[in-house]
Order: C-alpha cells, then structure tokens, then sequence
C-alpha cells in the first residue's frame, strides 16, 4: 500500500483515500467517489490545492480493483 500525504492542510494520504474507497464494490463515476472521501477524509476543504491529486489517486485506485 502506498503512503504519502495528498493533502497537506489536512494531512490525507494516499493510503487514507484508498481507506476511504474500501469496501466500493463497483465506481461508476470518480465525482461521486470523490465525493465520498471528501465526507470521510475532509481533503480539499483547506486551500483546496489537492483537488487533481485527490482525483488522480481515486482513478488510479478504481482502475486497480
């Protein structure tokens, strides 16, 4: 499992956002799962600079499972 933090303000890792995602059986739609870890991790309400990183790890994360 990768580790490094995505969003700094609010110190979410990569392995948060994969955490996040756990148990998602299908994605349809990466807004949608973006939506979910940003309810449980609250990435991207800082200064929201990590927003494309947030996404790109999400992408990367469903076209993994």
């Amino acid at each position: 499992m990768e580790n490094y933090v995505i969003c700094n303000c609010k110190q979410v890792t990569y392995a948060d956002v994969e955490s996040a995602l756990y148990g998602k059986k299908t994605f349809d739609d990466v807004e949608k799962a973006f939506e979910d870890v940003q309810k449980i991790t609250h990435c991207t309400t800082g200064c929201g600079g990590c927003h494309d990183k947030i996404i790109d790890a999400i992408s990367r994360i469903m076209m993994n499972k």
